[in-house]
């Protein structure tokens, strides 16, 4: 395999977007050509510092793959995941299949849902965000908490539940997901976990992301616990071994590539901890990786997952969507490779 191109991008989001580590206002990464014995693939690296390795620090990385043919290794994991994925592309096209299918080593669902992410507004904003989601057709809703008091939160998410708790006929029941994103301490965390028990599916990264014992012993106090940034940090044997989470959320960008990202997954399946799959608010290629990532998970098909992030960017690499969501739900492309020809001559 010989990395033959890279491109660089910049893409504005549509409005900022509020994180742990700050607000997040536009993406920057590289799109990579590989070729595989006369077939090529294509990979996307937009780092996310934080999660990441710089910007700086990627596209070094890149050029050392594309000048002097050495991989990007674990210390650069947006870079990896650019090469890892651009391999996958051209290892599935050559075979004919998806890469879900590549990846599954089995058929892959048509379609994974999708959770729609409503961010910190008012009572009324809140409720009017999620409603909206709904009615659009999505089923899991994820709320942002942590930047107000408990008793706050506990409002906003009550007031959500009670606005989507009557189902339209034949639709099943909407979940709701809270995030706070790191903020809380032990004893807000503990309070809020409790007070939030029976209300959400679960609660995403309560403690801040080294504290893997803090999140250990919030279990089995309310609500299930979910790790982000401390599965990035820590990797998902460490996560494991800590007995810190009941689901944890897989951002291929932030583990090194799609093949990592699932068997991160495959192993939190086998201990009974749920995987979701969720991008770093990437451009079309790797979101549509993700995409693949979470339909060769097991049960992929029928857990939601955080993938409807296009529509955060003001513009994207190519004008159409490969993978929209339609009625809280992303169907899978079915190939070969990544997504036929849609991303055709980008790089």
């Amino acid at each position: 395999m010989t990395v033959v191109a890279l491109r660089g991008f910049a893409l504005d989001l549509a409005a900022p977007l509020s994180t742990a580590a700050g607000d997040i206002e536009n993406r920057t990464g590289v799109l990579v050509r590989v070729d595989l014995d006369g077939t090529t693939g294509i990979g996307e690296a937009t780092p996310l510092p934080a999660w990441t390795e710089s910007a700086t620090e990627c596209r070094a990385a890149l050029r050392r793959a594309r000048d002097e043919g050495i991989p990007p290794g674990a210390e650069t994991p947006a870079a990896r995941h650019a090469v890892t994925l651009a391999y996958r592309d051209a290892f599935a096209r050559r075979a004919g299949r998806s890469v879900a299918a590549s990846l599954a080593q089995d058929t892959a669902p048509a379609s994974v849902p999708a959770n729609a992410t409503v961010g910190d507004g008012s009572v009324d904003e809140t409720v009017a965000s999620a409603a909206t989601a709904v009615e659009t057709g999505y089923r899991t809703v994820k709320l942002k908490v942590g930047t107000r008091s408990i008793d706050e939160d506990l409002r906003r998410v009550r007031a959500v539940a009670d606005a989507v708790d009557e189902p339209r006929s034949g639709d099943e029941a909407v979940s709701l997901r809270v995030d706070a994103n790191g903020a809380w301490d032990h004893g807000t965390a503990r309070e809020a976990v409790a007070a939030f028990d029976g209300l959400v599916e679960y609660v995403e990264q309560p403690l801040p992301a080294d504290d893997l014992a803090g999140h250990a012993a919030l279990r089995g106090v309310g609500a299930p616990i979910a790790v982000d940034e401390s599965l990035a940090r820590y990797g998902i044997g460490e996560v494991v071994s800590a007995d810190a989470a009941d689901a944890v959320v897989l951002k291929p960008m932030a583990l090194g590539g799609p093949s990592r990202a699932l068997a991160a997954g495959c192993a939190a399946a086998h201990v009974g901890i749920d995987p979701v799959v969720t991008t770093t608010v990437d451009a079309a290629v790797a979101r549509t990786a993700a995409v693949h990532v979470a339909a060769a998970l097991p049960g992929g098909g029928e857990r939601a997952h955080g993938l409807a992030t296009g529509g955060l960017l003001a513009d994207d690499i190519v004008a159409t969507d490969p993978v929209p969501v339609e009625n809280g739900r992303i169907g899978v492309p079915a190939g070969p490779g990544l997504a036929g020809d849609a991303f055709g001559g980008v790089v």
